[in-house]
């Protein structure tokens, strides 16, 4: 009987797990607090919620743009997951996926991506997220249109539009406004969805 060759690949396997979930929890964490807080919150806050040292945060994002950058492709990513699931429930409901689907917007956080986006303002975007950009664009469109189609929205609405509309929503507000105004967001989403009603007057 053979002695087994010693492996250490159960070991590896848990070392590549672990980094990826540190890995995601610094994404997780970056993303509301660009949010939160705006796109120049402290990379050091950043880390510390995320349970990591600022040299785990620099080992899997070298800057604070290539960070920015990965907040952008993740939100995309579920905007874009939110947006086929709109269209397979508008078969069942289309105002009822509208809404829905706004409503994951907001969850989203959008106005990270605004604080992120932030990061390009003296220059271009980099492909992957131009790429993303305009992929998600052309998915909300197609939300957009089935529910046009449908009668629930009006018909001047653009994408970017939409989603702008969200970020202002979603953007980061001081904390006094959040003291004296504790259910904004909710109250601008209702506004917000009455608006863009077909249908309803632009005021």
């Amino acid at each position: 009987m053979g002695v087994k060759p010693f492996t250490s690949r159960p070991r590896e396997v848990r070392v590549r797990a672990d980094a990826a979930r540190r890995r995601a929890a610094i994404l997780r964490e970056a993303r509301h607090l660009f949010a939160t807080s705006g796109g120049d919150v402290p990379l050091e806050t950043v880390a510390a919620a995320a349970g990591v040292g600022i040299a785990t945060l620099y080992r899997n994002f070298e800057s604070r743009a290539a960070l920015a950058d990965e907040v952008v492709l993740a939100t995309f990513a579920d905007m874009a997951a939110a947006a086929t699931d709109a269209l397979e429930d508008a078969a069942r409901d289309p105002d009822a996926a509208w809404t829905r689907f706004v409503g994951r917007l907001v969850d989203l956080e959008l106005g990270a991506v605004t604080a992120a986006l932030a990061e390009h303002a003296d220059g271009e975007l980099t492909p992957d997220v131009r790429d993303a950009q305009d992929r998600t664009l052309a998915a909300v469109g197609e939300v957009l249109a089935g529910a046009r189609s449908a009668g629930v929205v009006r018909a001047e609405l653009t994408p970017l539009e939409l989603v702008i509309a969200v970020g202002m929503i979603t953007r980061p507000q001081p904390a006094v406004v959040h003291q004296e105004v504790p259910d904004l967001v909710p109250h601008l989403v209702a506004v917000l969805l009455a608006g863009l009603r077909a249908g309803g007057a632009v005021g």
